[in-house]
């Protein structure tokens, strides 16, 4: 049994060996990088933060960015095998296979990229030898504004499939997968090496790789040989192989763009007709359907002639000059600062003399805004029958006639306990000083701020009577504050402030509360990180 595991994990891991992805490897290598120079700066910031000198720190800076790039240095195999990746997924066409599609498929040199360059805006190379599509190439062309891709294929040889090469098996593979309008490009010139017997089996042969597709024929270079110059041999052999399955065939020439657009048109049209087709036929059609309805207006029999305004018509005489009309803004700059914005002028009267007449409040006893609406009295009369007839009904009748004996009991009852309650809110503010401890006269004047001065006469006449009791109370001195103390007049006072304010412009500017915030909000303080260079140092950094 021991043997037995043994043996198994030997045999897995050789086996898991084998089955390692260079790519994953590669990625692998490069996420742990990421975490060791990860790892590299968190234990260096965490020294620097202890650093006694800039000299210390300036060390443990360098020891870090050291450490990072020799881990860098390492990943060189793995990023360089990454860049090829990235540009051979760069070169990979980008093809949707759910869109609108063209695929030309055809013998080498038949003309096939010179038609993706004439419809799209694809550049693909074109050489007078073969196989210089090696890949699959898309372009993109807009048709009845819709989004349409055309993809060039590698030419096909006609020989057995388990025969064809890697170059090859990209257009078989299309063929296959993709739901698109299949065009098949000949050259009835042979000029491509290949007679047209031999394009013909081609087609044959491949088929039934596009069956339920559209199909388009494009018989390329008539600017060298029109379809009319022929053989009858030539002749038959088209008409045998795509005329008996209803293949359309559409004559072109690449070179002078003659029925490039027509071939472009028809296998577009024959796509979206083939596509309708495709979903008419299908289960979910039925449902769609009987929700839609299509309403077509009928025509109206009678024919109605134009209408057009008079002022139009006034404009089509001959002579009709137009008048200009003159705006405010014109106006004012006519008249400079004598204009006077006037609204009254567009006050809407029948009787255009009565717009700048004062509009008096009263008149003759009556307020002017109770007769602006011409039917208030009518009005008035209505809203006194209403008000008679809601008196007859009993609307305002008091609500104290149809109250039982306990509700006006009850009524009583809160009437009292309201004035009970307002008696002892009263009470209470009669009493409210009233436990306070008495304040002597000298306190109170100490309070409000009054002092006992000598009589004035005693002051004027200078004798030496005692203080007069009823003398006059003069008010107490206020001190200046310090931000004024020393200050002769306003004029100083306003220049002091300035140059206070002026002086705390720095302070505001480093987020300082005053002039003793010694608080360093920075997270790396200066003295370590900066300094003047001595002798013979050249590394300030």
């Amino acid at each position: 049994m021991r043997k037995v595991k043994f043996t198994q994990a030997n045999l897995d891991e050789k086996l898991t060996g084998i089955l390692k992805d260079h790519y994953k490897l590669a990625l692998g290598q490069i996420n742990m990088a990421k975490h060791l120079i990860g790892n590299v700066a968190k234990d260096y910031n965490r020294l620097l933060k202890f650093g006694d000198s800039l000299y210390r720190c300036k060390q443990l800076k360098r020891a870090a960015l050291g450490r990072m790039m020799t881990i860098m240095k390492r990943q060189n195999s793995s990023l360089m095998y990454l860049e090829q990746v990235r540009q051979h997924l760069g070169r990979l066409p980008s093809i949707d296979p759910n869109t609108r599609t063209l695929l030309l498929f055809g013998f080498p040199n038949v003309g096939k990229s010179s038609f993706v360059n004439n419809i799209t805006r694809a550049n693909v190379e074109v050489q007078p030898y073969a196989f210089t599509t090696k890949s699959l190439y898309v372009g993109h062309t807009d048709y009845q504004y819709l989004r349409w891709q055309v993809i060039d294929t590698p030419g096909i040889l006609d020989k057995p499939l388990e025969d064809r090469n890697t170059i090859e098996m990209q257009a078989i593979t299309a063929l296959a997968h993709l739901r698109a309008c299949v065009v098949c490009v000949l050259d009835i010139t042979e000029q491509c090496g290949y007679s047209l017997q031999q394009q013909c089996d081609l087609f044959n042969n491949i088929k039934p790789l596009f069956a339920n597709k559209p199909i388009i024929v494009a018989l390329n270079k008539i600017d060298e040989k029109r379809p009319e110059e022929l053989s009858q041999a030539e002749t038959a052999l088209l008409e045998e192989t795509f005329k008996k399955n209803d293949t359309i065939v559409i004559p072109m020439s690449t070179l002078t763009k003659e029925g490039v657009s027509e071939v472009q048109n028809t296998a577009c049209d024959a796509l979206l007709a083939h596509r309708i087709e495709q979903k008419m036929s299908g289960n979910k059609v039925e449902n769609i359907i009987n929700r839609l309805h299509v309403a077509v207006p009928k025509a109206s029999q009678e024919m109605r002639a134009p209408h057009i305004p008079a002022a139009v018509l006034a404009k089509r005489e001959p002579g009709y000059v137009a008048e200009i009309r003159k705006l405010e803004r014109d106006m004012e700059n006519e008249l400079g600062d004598d204009y006077i914005l006037d609204l009254k002028k567009h006050y809407e009267l029948k009787n255009a003399d009565e717009r700048y007449d004062d509009i008096p409040e009263l008149w003759e006893g009556h307020n002017i805004a109770d007769f602006v609406d011409p039917d208030i009295t009518a009005k008035l009369d209505e809203l006194e029958k209403e008000e008679a007839l809601l008196e007859e009904a009993g609307v305002y009748e008091s609500e104290d006639e149809n109250l039982t004996e306990e509700q006006v009991e009850i009524r009583e009852k809160a009437g009292l306990i309201r004035k009970e309650k307002a008696v002892i809110r009263h009470n209470h503010r009669l009493n409210k000083h009233r436990n306070r401890t008495p304040m002597s006269e000298r306190v109170i004047r100490k309070k409000q701020g009054i002092k006992r001065a000598r009589s004035i006469s005693r002051v004027t006449e200078g004798d030496d009577t005692p203080m007069d009791v009823d003398a006059k109370f003069v008010a107490k001195r206020v001190k200046p504050g310090r931000d004024v103390s020393g200050l002769r007049d306003e004029k100083q006072i306003k220049i002091a402030r300035l140059k206070m304010k002026k002086s705390q412009t720095k302070m505001n500017q480093f987020g300082k509360a005053g002039e003793a915030d010694r608080h360093i909000a920075a997270k790396l303080p200066k003295h370590l990180f900066s300094g003047k260079r001595g002798a013979g140092k050249t590394d300030r950094r």
